[in-house]
């Protein structure tokens, strides 16, 4: 898929976007805002941005401040899966 994207000259300047850099970069921050939302994997994401390893993958993903959502709900329910785990042994 292509598409254009118009930014005036000195914002693009201001904001260091070079014409060699400029797509890769918007690829990443909209493959980093999926993720954020939950609409793709850590996968899929790599997949997306074709990085090496998937450690690369998760370094990339911290960088960006691109966690899941995860609630004191979720803490909860895998503490106590781990708990439950625990006490089966």
């Amino acid at each position: 898929m292509k598409f254009t994207l118009d930014i005036p000259d000195d914002i693009a300047d201001r904001l260091k976007l070079q014409p060699s850099n400029i797509s890769r970069r918007f690829l990443e921050l909209i493959a980093a805002d999926h993720y954020r939302q939950g609409r793709i994997g850590s996968a899929e994401f790599h997949r997306m941005l074709n990085f090496s390893s998937r450690w690369e993958t998760y370094q990339f993903l911290k960088d960006e401040q691109a966690y899941l959502p995860y609630s004191e709900t979720d803490l909860a329910a895998d503490v106590q899966a781990i708990s439950n785990l625990l006490a089966t042994e």
